[in-house]
């Protein structure tokens, strides 16, 4: 039985599923809202490889050690994003979140926020993990803010650990969140949630 097993996660109409082939032409229109590929900070797929981007989260998730999602819109039943548990430890119950993005009309909206609680609950409250993880591009300066909004804590930073899509090398950012910081976190990140638009 693997650590992380297939779910589907709801809150104020976001529906989180096991990111699958069905979502190809969903996740391409999320991605071309905003042209998000053009971002050289994030891994957002370029819409001649959306197939291919899900083949290779699904080959990680037969190998283990990610567990992608399809973020969808439930009154129009629209996929407005991805993300995914990636480096998954189960020995030591242990997940990062990750692959993390939406559509542009979803930024700044309650859909971030609700994401990562769902996540991030079901991690803690139902994996048991002990600690849950993040990491993004040092230029990421949105992301290292949202992170730090989860009330995640810098554990330091990898010097030249991965390549960015457009060849140069990367630092990387590193979060964690351990077990017993998460009920003071869900508390904060729901009244976070509760304060956010709807997107239009």
């Amino acid at each position: 039985m693997a650590f992380v097993e297939p779910v589907i996660l709801r809150d104020r109409g976001i529906r989180v599923e096991p990111l699958g082939l069905q979502h190809e032409e969903g996740l391409l229109q999320a991605a071309s809202d905003g042209e998000l590929w053009r971002i050289r900070v994030t891994s957002v797929p370029e819409p001649e490889q959306t197939r291919k981007y899900i083949e290779d989260a699904l080959a990680m998730r037969a190998a283990g050690n990610r567990f992608a999602f399809a973020i969808v819109d439930e009154a129009t039943e629209t996929v407005v994003g991805s993300s995914s548990y990636h480096d998954i430890i189960a020995a030591v119950k242990r997940v990062e979140i990750g692959y993390t993005w939406y559509a542009k009309r979803c930024q700044r909206t309650h859909v971030n926020t609700t994401c990562k609680l769902l996540l991030m609950a079901h991690a803690f409250d139902t994996l048991g993990c002990h600690v849950v993880g993040w990491r993004t591009d040092n230029f990421n300066f949105d992301s290292q803010n949202a992170i730090e909004r989860l009330g995640a804590k810098k554990d330091g930073v990898i010097r030249g650990h991965a390549l960015r899509r457009d060849g140069t090398i990367r630092d990387t950012v590193i979060y964690s969140m351990r077990s017993g910081e998460w009920p003071e976190a869900k508390v904060q990140l729901q009244y976070l949630r509760d304060k956010t638009r709807a997107p239009a």
